[in-house]
C-alpha cells in the first residue's frame, strides 16, 4: 500500500517540477523610468504628488517660486519704456514747417492775381501806346511791374520747395535718430522672451503619463537646478528583460511575437503577448553575484521584451518567456 502512494506522489513532484520549466527564458519586468529634476532655483510652493499617484503627460503638479525671475522681467519691461522715452518725433517741426507752407501758397496765390492784373494793365497800355495815347515810359513801367511779380513768384515757389525738402530731412533726421535708439529695443525683448521662457521652469510638470514611484521633496523645501523632486514611471508597456543562451540566439529575432507567462496565483499562470524588441549583440557571463566557474563558462545575451500591462503587471515582478 506504500508503495502505491509513494509512486503517485513521485510522478506528481517530477509533473510540477516539469511544468515549472515550460519555458525557454525567464526574467524582471521593468519600465521606462523617468527622473523629474528641478529646472529652476528657489522655494518649493507646490508639489501636489504622492507616491502611486497616476499623473497625465505634461500635467501640472508643482511650482516653484518665480518672484526672482519675475522681478527681473518687469526690470527690462521697464528699460524698454524707458528706450521708447528716448525715441524723438518729427511733428512739432513739420507742422511749423507746414505753417510756412500754407502761408507761401496763399503769398502765391495773391501773386498770381497780382500777375494778371499786372498784365491786363500791360496789355492795355501797349494798346494805348499803339495810339500814341500813352507814353513808351509808361508801357516800360508796366513791363517792368511784371517782371517783378514774375520773380516774386519763382522765389515764393523756390521757397516752397524749400519747405517741403526740409519736412522730408526733419523725417528723416528723426527716423535715424530713432533707428539708433530703438537698436538697444530688440536685444532688450529677446530678454523678455528669455525671462519667459525661464518663468515655464519653474512649473513642474510630469514629462509623460504614468504612475510616481519615489518622491524626493516637498512645498517648503528649496529647490537647486538639477535636484529631484519626482521619478515616474509609464506602466502601460511593461519591459520584461531576460537571457537567451547561445544555442537559443538562432530562433529569435527582433520583432518576433512571443508568449510571456506570469504568475496569477495558486499556482497557475497567466499568458500574455509580447514582442522582442532589443537583442544585445554582445555575449556576457551567466548574470549571478556568486559565479563557479562552469556558470562563467556559460555565455548569454541580454533580450527586452514589450508586454502591454493588463493592470497586473509590477517593477521587479517575474516572468517566464516561451519562444
Amino acid at each position: 500500500m506504500k508503495k502505491l502512494i509513494i509512486l503517485p506522489l513521485f510522478l506528481s513532484i517530477f509533473a510540477c517540477k516539469n511544468s515549472g520549466h515550460d519555458y525557454d527564458a525567464s526574467g524582471t519586468f521593468e519600465a521606462d523610468e523617468v527622473m523629474v529634476t528641478a529646472k529652476a532655483n528657489g522655494t518649493i510652493l507646490e508639489l501636489n504628488v504622492e507616491e502611486g499617484m497616476q499623473l497625465d503627460k505634461n500635467q501640472k503638479v508643482g511650482l516653484i517660486d518665480p518672484k526672482s525671475v519675475e522681478l527681473q522681467k518687469e526690470q527690462v519691461i521697464e528699460t524698454i519704456g524707458a528706450i521708447e522715452q528716448k525715441t524723438g518725433s518729427a511733428d512739432p517741426q513739420i507742422q511749423v514747417l507746414q505753417s510756412q507752407i500754407s502761408s507761401q501758397r496763399a503769398n502765391i496765390s495773391v501773386l498770381n492775381e497780382q500777375l494778371r492784373n499786372a498784365v491786363r494793365e500791360r496789355n492795355r497800355i501797349s494798346n494805348l501806346v499803339k495810339a500814341d495815347a500813352a507814353t513808351k515810359k509808361q508801357l516800360d513801367d508796366a513791363n517792368g511791374q511784371v517782371d517783378v511779380i514774375q520773380k516774386q513768384i519763382a522765389a515764393a515757389q523756390t521757397q516752397l520747395s524749400t519747405l517741403n525738402s526740409q519736412i522730408v530731412a526733419a523725417r528723416e533726421n528723426v527716423s535715424i535718430q530713432n533707428r539708433a535708439v530703438l537698436s538697444e529695443r530688440k536685444p532688450t525683448s529677446k530678454r523678455v522672451e528669455q525671462f519667459d521662457e525661464q518663468l515655464k521652469n519653474n512649473s513642474i510638470e510630469s514629462p509623460i503619463s504614468g504612475m510616481v514611484l519615489t518622491k524626493y521633496s516637498n512645498a517648503g523645501e528649496f529647490a537647486t537646478i538639477g535636484k529631484p523632486i519626482f521619478k515616474v514611471a509609464s506602466l502601460d508597456i511593461m519591459t520584461l528583460k531576460t537571457f537567451i543562451t547561445g544555442d537559443q540566439l538562432a530562433k529569435v529575432k527582433t520583432g518576433q511575437q512571443v508568449k510571456v507567462l506570469i504568475d496569477s496565483g495558486d499556482g497557475n499562470t497567466k499568458e500574455l503577448p509580447g514582442t522582442i524588441y532589443w537583442i544585445s549583440s554582445k555575449a556576457e557571463f551567466t548574470p549571478k553575484t556568486i559565479q563557479t566557474k562552469n556558470e562563467r563558462a556559460n555565455l548569454v545575451y541580454a533580450a527586452k521584451i514589450h508586454v502591454k500591462n493588463d493592470g497586473f503587471l509590477k517593477i521587479g515582478m517575474y516572468g517566464d518567456v516561451k519562444f
